[in-house]
């Protein structure tokens, strides 16, 4: 699979939540709201370094049509996904 590529994943979108899955498992999953606010973002460790967060975030915003702001308190993993130092 190249580094984009979901099309071998079940996406999935719920209340404010878009879910990544394939027939064993979710593989990442981003919760927001209409206000463009990140809320919690997810990419099961054995899927990650795939560029999933990342088009978990584009899907957001496509859908929401603002830009996106992560909350806080911001872990690492996200502050370096967001490039905030």
């Amino acid at each position: 699979m190249s580094k984009n590529e979901i099309s071998n994943y079940l996406i999935s979108e719920n209340d404010g939540v878009i879910t990544f899955k394939n027939k064993n498992t979710t593989i990442g999953f981003i919760r927001f709201n209409n206000n463009g606010e990140i809320e919690y973002i997810f990419v099961n460790p054995a899927f990650r370094k795939q560029g999933l967060a990342k088009k978990l975030l584009e899907l957001t915003k496509k859908k929401i049509g603002k830009d996106l702001v992560p909350q806080k308190p911001l872990s690492p993993l996200g502050k370096k996904l967001f490039n905030i130092t």
